[in-house]
This record gives structure tokens, sequence and C-alpha cells, in this order.
């Protein structure tokens, strides 16, 4: 399958939705005007950019990159990477691997001096990452607010 990486635009809306309900099929989905009016906010935020995953011809992955700017390491941001995704019928087919090459390539070129994500407590995914260049470098920890998302 061939692939190709792109920033996503509104019309991938009901792809990224679909691929959303495959990392957490237990969220109460979105309406279409909720979703529509968080999207906007989310291509108007400066140093947001979400990635899809094209092929055969249809989104199959995505990846949702943030810059940080930084006062430390010489004034160069953080990417943080969260939402990684490849749908069912993509995975083992190089679709998370061209994925996170292309959030390398947005952090060169936002001049990050990191690329930073959780992962889930799960070897495989673990064992993914680290084979695209990854390393288990610190302890993550998270304080979940309101309701347990």
């Amino acid at each position: 399958m061939e692939i190709t990486v792109r920033t996503a635009v509104e019309r991938d809306l009901s792809s990224l939705l679909a691929l959303y309900r495959e990392l957490n099929p237990d969220d109460a989905a979105l309406s279409q005007e909720a979703a529509r009016g968080v999207w906007e906010r989310i291509a108007a935020q400066q140093g947001r950019t979400v990635l899809v995953a094209e092929g055969g011809g249809a989104v199959v992955g995505t990846a949702d990159c943030v810059v940080m700017p930084n006062l430390t390491r010489g004034g160069r941001g953080i990417l943080f990477v969260e939402n990684v995704v490849v749908a069912g019928a993509g995975r083992r087919r190089g679709v998370g691997r061209r994925l996170l090459e292309a959030v390398v390539g947005v952090a060169e070129e936002a001049g990050c001096y990191k690329v930073q994500l959780l992962a889930a407590d799960d070897a495989y995914v673990h064992t993914f990452y680290e084979s695209c260049g990854f390393e288990p470098r610190a302890q993550g920890f998270r304080r979940y607010l309101g309701r347990e998302a």
C-alpha cells in the first residue's frame, strides 16, 4: 500500500473522528457541530499540525502535533505528539512509521530539539516506538480532571 502523509484539512474531520473512535471506543460521540467547532479551534492554533496518512484512497492514520515554544535549549521548542492512531485495517503496513517520520519532519522544520510522546502501557506499542527511534527516557505522570478521559 502506498502511503502519503499530509496535513489534515476540514474535509478529513469524519475520518479523524472514526480513527479516534478506534483509539477511545468508550468516548461519547461528538455531534458534527461540536466537532466542527473544535476543529476550527485546532486549525487556528499556532504551532498545531494534525497529520493524516492516506493509503488505498482512505485516511488510515493520524497524529496530532503541538510545538511548544521553550526558553531553555537555546530557545528551541518541543514537539508533543498525541492521538497517534492507525486504523485496524492499516496496521503493520508502515502507516505508523510513515506518520512518525512526518512528525519528526514537522519538529525539525519548527527547529525543535526533541519530540515527546506518551505511550500506552503496552509492550507492542513500546517496541514499535523504539523501532522508530524513540527512547523510553522518563517516567510519565498525568492527572485527569473531571471525568477520566
